[in-house]
């Protein structure tokens, strides 16, 4: 088996739950508040980890009491941390998340995860095989190095381009894989895409920004399931009819449980659809990290 190498971002979220999100000006009463193990590359690590990929997660923490939480959250989920570096230079990254109605608003303070360099991402073996996994919330020159690194040792790279940022087209290149939502998509291809769209007007999108024909591009559509371009054709999946609790961990289970499946052997199709119930499942729960779901839990929809 394959093994799956995420760099990426790792935070304390801080969840609150309320009937509804305030408006702008207004305070709202909330119901609770929880401490809870998040980033976009800890979560998709932990999802790949979750549904029995070897994993390795690269990234900063803050020598604080959240880095010291998180470090322990992650390794009893059997992620190799040894490239997992500690700062004294920046507390842990923190998001503030507010949870009303299955819907989520999110502030996310980057700490850390700003830290991480070119240098972090040159020690973690890759070899031909591997899945090398990455998002925008570490800088782009440490994702860049890192997908390099692994296109030079034939590993399959996989980029979340979240949250989306402006970068040169020849960055999103050198993802083998380009998974992101409809309103990434919208910002990279210069247009407005949102819940009225057309399938077609989707996959048009998807395609301005394939590199080439064999770039695998998969939008997500959040409760309406995804599209990928796969080998230049068009797959369209619907979402499974489920109670959302909390959306916030959905996609970076999506993208951690596609990886797991190519680090064992699947197709991209096969896979896709193994993330599309994952996904599912996780956003049943409340919050990021712990939602993620383990094999049992997917064999059992399935």
């Amino acid at each position: 088996m394959n093994s799956v190498v995420v760099a990426g971002s790792i935070n304390m979220d801080v969840v609150t739950t309320a009937d509804r999100h305030p408006k702008i000006g207004e305070t709202v009463a909330g119901r609770k508040v929880l401490f809870l193990p998040g980033g976009k590359g800890a979560n998709q690590a932990i999802a790949a980890s979750r549904l029995g990929a070897p994993t390795t997660l690269i990234g900063c923490i803050g020598r604080d009491a959240f880095g010291g939480d998180l470090r322990s959250f992650l390794a009893a989920t059997k992620i190799d941390l040894t490239f997992l570096r500690e700062t004294a230079d920046a507390g842990t990254g923190t998001a503030i998340i507010t949870v009303a109605g299955g819907d989520n608003v999110i502030v996310v303070v980057p700490g850390a995860n700003a830290d991480v360099n070119a240098d972090d991402v040159a020690a973690p073996p890759l070899a031909a095989g591997d899945i090398a996994v990455s998002q925008f919330e570490i800088p782009q020159p440490a994702i860049k190095a890192f997908f390099e690194r692994a296109r030079a040792a034939h590993a399959t790279t996989i980029l979340n381009p979240a949250p989306a940022l402006p970068c040169d087209r020849e960055f999103l290149n050198l993802a083998d894989i380009l998974i992101l939502n409809e309103t990434e998509l919208g910002f990279f291809a210069g247009t407005n895409i949102g819940p009225a769209d057309d399938p077609a007007t989707i996959i048009a999108a998807a395609r301005s920004l394939r590199s080439d024909s064999d770039q695998i591009i998969c939008v997500t559509l959040g409760a309406r399931g995804f599209i990928a371009l796969t080998r230049g054709e068009a797959h369209i999946e619907p979402g499974r009819a489920i109670t959302a609790v909390d959306t916030t961990g959905a996609g970076d289970c999506f993208v951690g449980a596609v990886a797991a499946q190519l680090a064992q052997g699947s197709s991209i199709r096969e896979a896709l659809h193994y993330a599309n119930v994952a996904a599912s499942i996780c956003a049943q729960r409340l919050g990021a990290a712990p939602s993620m779901p383990s094999v049992d839990e997917i064999a059992a929809y399935l």
